[in-house]
């Protein structure tokens, strides 16, 4: 007799599969889910459980990313199958709907440009708080407000960088960097969501990037969690140089692209420490998350199977 374990993950919001594990590490992906493919006679750490009318399998599920930022939050499950003996295979599946944590912002912009939040289709978000999970799609537009005077000349506005505190005090640690290096979307190398947008003007600039939390400020006994945006915003030539650009990364070529298609000004090089120049101090607050207790149906959100050739 010759046992397989098969267990069935959706590939869903920003999940790394470099941390996922079923105690071993996934072994096959396609477009839309990950697999634990395995013998139960591999070293796996399976559990089985032989009784008079049924034979159980179990382990443990672990979602248990390392880095300084979550975009999903961690998760450990343990996933238990019984079958009765007598039936050759057994299945079954799991399709809840994934419920995360929301995110409540409000920008507060103290100089003369302005960075506000929007939605999809680029209209902008006028209530104070607006209701976001994490890893859903935000989008930003910085700009001059319309009481402003117009800039004279073909001008161009830049996002030199901009990073997040979980304090209000810029110099605060952790500290999340989304751009920097004059105009380089960093994030975009994590994440494909995370790029500037084109745009009607020049003189405004979009972008985007997924909602996301610290996760050393992360608690089960705290229901949110307060974020903080400081963005460095100027306002320069159409034609982009070397300190004044907008840069996203091509994980295809895996080079950066300027974008409105001039990609020789950037010379892109790894980002120098960051050194802040607070001319736009946004605040991005709070971020409103369920206690980890509220996630104990997270095993719904699974596809399992169990197959076995007797």
């Amino acid at each position: 007799m010759q046992d397989s374990f098969s267990f069935t993950q959706n590939k869903n919001g920003a999940i790394d599969v470099w941390y996922l594990t079923l105690t071993c590490p996934v072994n096959k992906g396609t477009k839309d889910h990950y697999y634990f493919l395995y013998l139960l006679t591999d070293s796996c750490g399976f559990k089985t459980e032989n009784n008079a009318d049924f034979r159980a399998i179990s382990n443990v599920a672990n979602y248990q990313p390392n880095t300084v930022v979550l975009r999903e939050m961690p998760f450990t499950i343990p996933v238990q199958c019984t079958f009765p003996r007598f039936f050759h295979s057994y299945k079954v599946g799991f399709y809840p709907e994934v419920k995360g944590g929301t995110v409540l912002k409000e920008l507060s912009p103290k100089s003369s440009f302005t960075l506000t939040p929007q939605d999809a289709s680029g209209n902008d978000i006028t209530v104070t708080k607006s209701l976001l999970y994490i890893g859903q799609q935000m989008y930003f537009e910085a700009k001059k407000p319309e009481h402003a005077a117009a800039p004279t000349g073909a001008m161009r506005m830049y996002i030199n960088k901009c990073f997040m505190t979980a304090s209000q005090d810029y110099t605060s640690t952790p500290k999340y960097t989304v751009i920097d290096n004059f105009g380089c979307m960093i994030d975009s190398k994590v994440s494909l969501q995370s790029k500037f947008i084109t745009g009607t003007s020049k003189t405004s600039q979009k972008f985007s990037m997924t909602a996301l939390i610290f996760k050393d400020k992360v608690s089960t006994s705290s229901a949110s969690q307060q974020i903080y945006m400081h963005c460095d915003i100027s306002i320069g030539a159409v034609t982009p140089t070397a300190k004044s650009k907008a840069c996203n990364y091509d994980k295809v070529t895996k080079k950066w692209k300027e974008l409105y298609g001039d990609d020789s000004p950037p010379a892109v090089k790894p980002p120098a420490p960051l050194q802040v120049l607070r001319r736009l101090p946004g605040i991005w607050s709070p971020v409103t998350l369920g206690s980890m207790a509220a996630h104990k149906d997270y095993l719904q959100h699974w596809d399992m199977t169990i197959k076995t050739n007797m």
